[in-house]
């Protein structure tokens, strides 16, 4: 009997130790997670998703404007050409005088030596620093991505059972999803106990850390709508998530007609195959 209690006690003791090691692993996880992001983006509504879906080219526009005059600052579109935002809705006189608004380097000339002058549709969206160098010696040692195809790039794996769904309902809008949350992710103040480097900004949604070096880049007022959409970060951060969607990939809509049209083909092929064989077939003994 002694040995029995003896041995209750022990294992008393060793199931203590464990549930008290699991209660400080839980609250140290609290403060400092080990992986990221600390929160998944929330799956949005855009017009684009779905195989029947298409870019809201008013939406579209508004994103561009919030690329205009608030990303471009940082962040280059260098395989984004002026041409290219005719699909946007604007003629081919508005996309010329859009493209002039940027100056692009050319050259040599004569003297050989290189020359700037306003850009033409031809050109594409310039870099606003000359380096990777100096993009990063700006942004507190991290050079600004290139927003080309940000949208098809990033993004959070959603783990067993979703992307099994996915399969069915064709979702691939996580780059957008996860550009929306973290635009409007940014917290103020980290969690009690956890730690952030200096000169980085909180933000639960990011991928690879707890922080960025991105402040909050949005705020409410920002950028003037003309159409009198809501001018919050909130549709702020929806318009630029569509607009680099299509800059990713502005022949979604031709592709997603396509797969419809080669779908309707292949059903239509197979039950001709079915009556073919059927006919072949009806007066051979079984």
């Amino acid at each position: 009997m002694k040995k029995i209690l003896n041995g209750l006690a022990v294992a008393g003791f060793v199931l203590a130790g464990a549930l008290g090691a699991a209660t400080a692993q839980e609250e140290h996880s609290e403060t400092e997670p080990t992986h990221f992001p600390i929160h998944k983006p929330e799956e949005q509504s855009w017009s684009f998703a779905g195989p029947f879906g298409t870019y809201n080219k008013a939406q579209l526009q508004r994103g561009l404007k919030v690329y205009k005059e608030v990303c471009s600052a940082c962040h280059s579109m260098e395989l984004v050409a002026f041409r290219t935002l005719e699909g946007l809705g604007y003629s081919e006189a508005q996309v010329k005088a859009l493209a002039a608004e940027y100056e692009a380097t050319d050259g040599p000339n004569a003297d050989g030596e290189m020359f700037t002058r306003p850009a033409l549709p031809s050109d594409y969206f310039p870099s606003p620093f000359p380096n990777q160098e100096a993009a990063a010696a700006a942004n507190n040692g991290a050079a600004p991505p290139d927003f080309s195809l940000i949208a098809k790039a990033r993004g959070v794996e959603r783990g067993f059972p979703l992307f099994v769904f996915d399969i069915f309902t064709q979702y691939a809008e996580g780059g957008p999803d996860y550009i929306h949350a973290l635009l409007t992710g940014y917290e103020e103040e980290a969690p009690a106990g956890m730690e952030i480097a200096e000169g980085t900004y909180y933000n639960p949604y990011f991928i690879a850390g707890k922080s960025l070096a991105m402040a909050p880049p949005l705020s409410d007022g920002q950028v003037t709508y003309d159409d009198g959409s809501p001018e919050t970060v909130d549709q702020y951060a929806r318009d630029i998530s569509a607009f680099l969607m299509w800059a990713a990939e502005p022949h979604l809509e031709a592709r997603k007609q396509t797969g419809f049209s080669v779908m309707a083909f292949m059903i239509l092929f197979t039950g001709l195959v079915y009556l073919t064989k059927r006919k072949v077939w009806a007066g051979v003994a079984h």
